[in-house]
């Protein structure tokens, strides 16, 4: 029997045609799919940004590879700006109202008074507490004269960055500190092993004597909770809030969890944060709990800083210094002192350096209030 093809050839160019035009619709998706996404970033990077001038800039070194600040005021009319120094092992004392310096402590070691790369740094009333990432310890000093308390944290810290205290009662406190351990070849380690990315120790100071308890691990290993690249934290003890920054590429977000160790569900978006985010500072009124969250989004030519509302987390506005720049580490005070009336605002300037920013101009710049009053 004679078959004729030409019904064989129209329904195989018809499938053609309907492959191809599905095809067409896949790839315009994608391509419209691919402009949102780049009108959302363009929008957030051309979004208004307060640029306001520092007040100061501390002596600068970038080989002692500076990384986070702390803010002291002691009884006697004292007002230092603490910095941990990675490279030098070292903490560098600088005057909080002028930015100079005033005394350099500390050296490479192991013992009471040495570091090996500190990093986190927290004052909590006269109590100066060090994470040194290459001894896996946090250290704790008496201020003003930097007398050593102790250790804690060393059997079971692998690779520690960031910490953040919190009062339980007279002379018990409890600590947050930040675990980035990594696999051999220095890559974040499978989801399921990351349930020990922060650790709780509470410890006791009395008598000039420290005594401390590892409390707990945790960390997330599935869902939206999941702690992948971690250093900066913060507790706000008021809200039951414990933030933490999630540096890692495909986050780039601040996870909340309760200060028990749970994820509460909260995330500050990746839309607010074009490269890193890192230090987390707190602006706070304890009599109706309002205030602000100031975070880091850092970066070498876009380095900015995002403020939140305290309550509901909404995005306030962004600042940014006229010369500060890769900023690690950032410390807040609302203290009234020397020239800054509502206190000041101090991040780490590009490994090297510290800058001060008036409490008073951000306000202003981005419509805050500048005191709790």
């Amino acid at each position: 029997m004679k078959t004729s093809i030409q019904p064989i050839f129209y329904t195989a160019f018809i499938f053609m045609l309907l492959i191809l035009s599905l095809t067409s619709c896949k790839n315009t998706l994608e391509d419209k799919k691919a402009e949102k996404e780049q009108s959302a970033q363009d929008t957030l990077k051309n979004k208004d940004i307060a640029v306001i001038k520092e007040a100061f800039q501390t002596d600068r070194d970038a080989g002692d590879n500076v990384d986070s600040p702390a803010v002291w005021h002691g009884g006697n009319g004292e007002h230092w700006l603490l910095a941990t120094a990675k490279e030098g092992n070292a903490i560098i004392v600088y005057s909080a109202e002028d930015g100079s310096f005033i005394k350099r402590f500390g050296e490479s070691g192991e013992g009471e008074g040495a570091f090996s790369r500190p990093n986190g740094i927290t004052v909590f009333e006269n109590l100066l507490l060090i994470v040194e990432r290459d001894n896996h310890r946090v250290q704790v000093f008496n201020l003003p004269n930097f007398e050593p308390l102790g250790f804690f944290g060393q059997e079971s810290l692998k690779k520690p960055y960031g910490i953040s205290v919190m009062k339980k009662s007279d002379n018990n406190f409890i600590a947050y500190v930040t675990d980035n351990y990594e696999t051999k070849d220095e890559q974040i380690p499978p989801v399921d092993e990351l349930n020990e990315r922060v650790h709780m120790f509470s410890f006791e100071v009395k008598e000039n004597q420290l005594t401390s308890k590892h409390k707990k691990a945790f960390g997330d290993t599935e869902g939206n909770g999941v702690l992948h690249k971690v250093e900066s934290i913060l507790i706000d003890e008021d809200l039951e809030r414990l933030l933490i920054a999630d540096e890692y590429s495909e986050q780039r977000n601040i996870k909340i969890y309760s200060p028990e160790g749970e994820f509460t569900g909260e995330i500050i978006s990746s839309d607010y944060f074009d490269s890193e985010p890192e230090g987390i500072a707190l602006f706070e009124c304890k009599k109706d709990t309002t205030g602000y969250y100031i975070t880091t989004d850092q970066d070498y030519e876009n380095n900015k800083f995002e403020v939140f509302d305290r309550k509901t987390l909404k995005h306030l506005g962004s600042f940014s210094g006229e010369i500060t720049s890769n900023t690690d580490g950032v410390a807040l005070t609302q203290k009234s002192f020397g020239d800054f009336d509502n206190g000041a605002f101090f991040p780490v300037h590009d490994d090297g350096s510290v800058t001060a920013i008036s409490w008073t101009e951000i306000a202003e710049s981005l419509g805050l209030k500048a005191s709790c009053e």
